[in-house]
């Protein structure tokens, strides 16, 4: 035992009084060395380093992260604005695979499958009544470009079974979820992220409802999550004229940059209309700060996320990634939005609950601003920086729609399944009587028969309303989203949010504000006094 302690005790001293203490990337080489040598199990190197870099970037900030292979392959998916794949969309209902739709262009809408088709076999494997799951169905259909992949289809009314082969492409990823005319006057466009194709998506769709006579314009960046610095920046550009700045960033390794308006943009003059709210983030801040900032248009919705902070993906020998925050961004007034995160990642993503806890979202509170984080616009309205983007409208959420009973059957996911198979028991008989969702929208009705099939339907899946419950103030939301998953699963996706949004508060009060151009101007001149 003596010599034990001894032992430790030179070591000890070795180490401490060496003759050149060691570098910080040398250490931890000798340290996973002397673990692989000597320690008492066998040890995984790959494992241990990757909980030990997740642990050093998790004290740094919220949006410092490690990316394996799966995470930043998705990542770049998200992103990258496509994938490789067949090109459908689909559902699992009733432990069948559905095809909700094809993607336009696609390899499965150029080989014949339609909606509504049932997939049961894939390269010769049964795919129905096993129990699949999304990710045994992606990893079944997606792959190279060039490589096949065939598939047995059932389709309603057909007594046998259909053989397609498919040949895998590159299948866009759309940012645009939505573009339509409100009116004959006002469009509306809807952008869910900020992909590497999102300006290019949005600047299509503001031309398209211009030669359909759209003069002033909506952008729905509600639950937009932001994505890339640069689509940001080049959005901004498509409503600034002149060489306006957009964003500046700065960071310790990267000096001041300023990025400015540089092109003609496609919509710089007309009503604007920004929608947001606690969940648009990052490029979706820079964007409404610099309309903000510059007075070019009205921000409506609620407070947003808050993050201020750019983060750069770095590749390992692995391939894997770490993506590292490496600068700060500014809105035009000089506003660093960023909102606090000193007290831990848990905290930080916790925010909107203490925000609708608080009263914030409902209206009954308002958020404090501290004065040392004042700004002014071009048109000298003050505005502020820290804990995100205070809109010029503020707009609550609406919980009058609310019950228990309608919260199951959305948590189960009773509403989708339903209309899905509502659809596939009556597509013909739909697609002859509404030939665009125009039609759809004013001559579909959610009538009595077709709810109680619904609480039917739920009922069986053992989702029934609480003895004594009342859920009849949700009714007008429960038909509305009925209606929307309906026209969704015939038509494309914007179909649905073309519907949804007249429940929406966010979307009637922009509508409200900028049809009534009175309205908006007296807005504009208040705010730049």
């Amino acid at each position: 035992m003596r010599r034990f302690i001894l032992g430790s005790m030179l070591l000890l001293w070795v180490s401490t009084h060496g003759v050149q203490a060691q570098s910080a990337p040398d250490k931890i080489s000798s340290f996973i060395k002397l673990l692989d040598k000597y320690y008492i199990d066998e040890v995984n190197q790959d494992s241990i380093v990757e909980e030990a870099i997740k642990g050093v970037l998790k004290d740094l900030d919220p949006h410092s992260n490690y990316l394996d292979h799966d995470a930043l392959q998705k990542s770049n998916e998200q992103l990258g604005g496509n994938f490789e794949g067949v090109g459908i969309q689909f559902n699992i209902l009733n432990d069948t695979i559905y095809v909700v739709q094809t993607i336009a262009g696609g390899p499965s809408e150029s080989v014949g499958i339609i909606g509504g088709d049932k997939i049961v076999e894939i390269d010769g494997e049964n795919v129905a009544g096993i129990g699949i799951e999304n990710e045994g169905v992606i990893n079944r259909l997606r792959g190279e470009k060039g490589s096949k992949v065939e598939v047995k289809i059932k389709r309603h009314g057909v007594g046998e079974w259909l053989d397609f082969l498919i040949t895998r492409d590159k299948i866009p990823l759309f940012a645009v979820d939505a573009a339509y005319m409100i009116d004959d006057e006002i469009g509306y466009v809807r952008l869910s992220r900020f992909s590497a194709t999102a300006t290019e998506e949005v600047r299509a769709s503001i031309i398209d409802l211009q030669q359909q006579g759209m003069k002033d314009l909506i952008l729905d960046l509600t639950g937009n999550g932001g994505g890339y610095l640069n689509q940001a920046i080049d959005l901004a550009d498509e409503f600034l004229s002149d060489d306006k700045l957009i964003v500046y960033t700065e960071g310790r390794a990267y000096p001041k940059q300023e990025e400015n308006a540089k092109v003609k943009g496609v919509f710089e003059d007309g009503n604007l209309l920004i929608m947001i709210d606690q969940n648009s983030a990052s490029a979706s801040e820079i964007v409404s700060g610099a309309i903000q900032d510059w007075d070019r248009g009205l921000l409506v919705g609620r407070r947003s996320f808050g993050k201020g902070l750019v983060q750069r993906a770095y590749y390992l020998p692995d391939r894997t990634a770490v993506r590292i925050t490496i600068a700060k961004y500014f809105t035009p007034s000089g506003r660093f939005i960023q909102k606090p995160y000193d007290e831990g990642r848990e905290a930080y993503y916790k925010d909107n609950l203490d925000r609708f806890e608080s009263g914030e979202l409902l209206g009954s509170s308002q958020y404090e601003f501290p004065d040392s984080i004042k700004h002014y616009t071009v048109g000298k309205r003050v505005v502020y920086g820290g804990g995100g983007i205070m809109p010029d409208i503020f707009v609550a959420i609406d919980t009058s729609f609310n019950s228990e009973y309608i919260a199951r059957l959305s948590r189960r996911g009773i509403l989708n399944r339903f209309t899905l198979d509502y659809v596939d028991h009556h597509r013909e008989e739909l697609e002859a009587k509404y030939t665009n969702v125009k039609e759809f929208k004013s001559g579909f009705e959610v009538d009595e028969p077709l709810l109680e099939e619904l609480y039917a339907y739920a009922k069986n899946n053992e989702v029934e309303p609480k003895e004594g419950e009342d859920f009849s103030n949700s009714l007008p939301w429960l038909t509305n989203t009925i209606k929307a998953l309906v026209a969704r699963n015939i038509w494309k996706y914007g179909a649905y949010f073309e519907i949804s949004n007249e429940l929406n508060p966010i979307y009637n009060e922009a509508v409200t504000t900028i049809k009534d151009k009175k309205l908006y101007k007296k807005l504009k001149i208040a705010y730049n006094n």
